[in-house]
């Protein structure tokens, strides 16, 4: 059976070590030493206790899942809305990145001018995450 480390673990939780060592430590999900004293946690624990973090909901706000890899985090900069579809300009370090989506998209990301987000591009489209 494949076990994870505490930072494997984390990651595919999507939180920090610490917070995974802490959930450990407080005994939330199982732990156990591999030869080298490492703590290790059985896949199966760690797929059953994934289940139990998502039905409860203890995901951390901050936390987006994407296959997008090449992340530009920025501020938005403008914003145009139009009857269905919407532009979103994020200006991330000196790159200036400019998304074409749905006016609903906006309006459920609560995205305005001013905030932070995060340009997500992969191939030639450009995914905005709310920050």
């Amino acid at each position: 059976m494949q076990s994870y480390t505490i930072g494997q673990a984390a990651r595919l939780l999507g939180v920090s070590p610490d917070t995974a060592r802490r959930w450990a430590d407080a005994g939330r999900v199982a732990t156990h030493r591999d030869e080298g004293g490492r703590r290790l946690i059985d896949g199966r624990d760690l797929a059953a206790f994934s289940v139990e973090l998502a039905k409860a909901g203890n995901t951390d706000e901050g936390t987006s899942y994407t296959s997008a890899r090449n992340a530009f985090p920025g501020i938005v900069t403008a914003i145009k809305l139009g009857d269905v579809a919407a532009q979103v300009e994020i200006q991330a370090g000196p790159h200036r990145l400019v998304s074409l989506l749905t006016r609903e998209a906006v309006e459920e990301l609560g995205l305005e001018v001013g905030m932070e987000a995060t340009a997500r591009v992969k191939s030639t489209n450009v995914h905005i995450d709310r920050s």
